[in-house]
Order: structure tokens, then C-alpha cells, then sequence
């Protein structure tokens, strides 16, 4: 398969850029289905701003913390948990959990 250089443009900001033969021929090889869809310069800083610690984008984990009621599987008390429960898995407080984790430690 012989590849030729393409024009793409840049999802971010909207500057075209060249996907290489050589790109497209490691692509291939990767298996990769998809062709690039931004520029070295826009990659670079969504990598830079994707990879930083979340404190400095804002998104640290208490900012999207879930919060949702439920009933303990094991005492019956109303309580809330900090995920979405999934059917069939049990529900503990926060003294069940405690205990379950302090028995299964000894």
C-alpha cells in the first residue's frame, strides 16, 4: 500500500496541517483507525494541559463528586455513598464499610 501526504485541518484551530505518508504508514502498522484531527502545536498543548495535575485545571475529584442516597445493604440505615451504585453490588455505611474493611485486614 503506498501512502501520499494529506491536507487535514485542525479540530481546534481550524489551521491546516500535513499528515505525512510516513505518518499515515505508522498509522497503518499501529492499526490505528482514525486520522489525526489536530495540529503538532494544538496536540501538544492537550497533552500538556490533559497530563498537569487536575488541581491546576480546576477538576479535582471533590468537584465532581457524586453523592447519592441509598440504603445499607447490611444494617438498613439511610445513607449516602460518593459513587452511582450498580445493581448487585451491596451498599454499606460508613461504619459497615469500616467494619467489613477492618475484618477482612485481620
Amino acid at each position: 500500500m503506498e501512502f501520499q501526504d494529506k491536507t487535514l485541518t485542525c479540530i481546534d484551530c481550524g489551521a491546516e496541517f500535513v499528515f505525512t505518508a510516513g505518518e499515515q504508514l505508522f498509522f497503518h502498522d499501529k492499526q490505528f483507525k482514525n486520522e489525526p484531527k489536530r495540529c503538532k502545536t494544538c496536540k501538544s498543548k492537550r497533552i500538556a494541559i490533559l497530563s498537569s495535575p487536575p488541581s491546576s485545571r480546576g477538576e479535582g475529584h471533590h468537584y465532581n463528586r457524586v453523592e447519592t442516597r441509598a440504603t445499607c445493604s447490611q444494617c438498613g440505615k439511610d445513607t449516602t455513598v460518593p459513587f452511582r451504585p450498580t445493581q448487585g453490588r451491596p451498599i454499606l455505611c460508613r461504619e459497615c464499610f469500616t467494619q467489613r474493611k477492618t475484618a477482612a485486614s485481620a
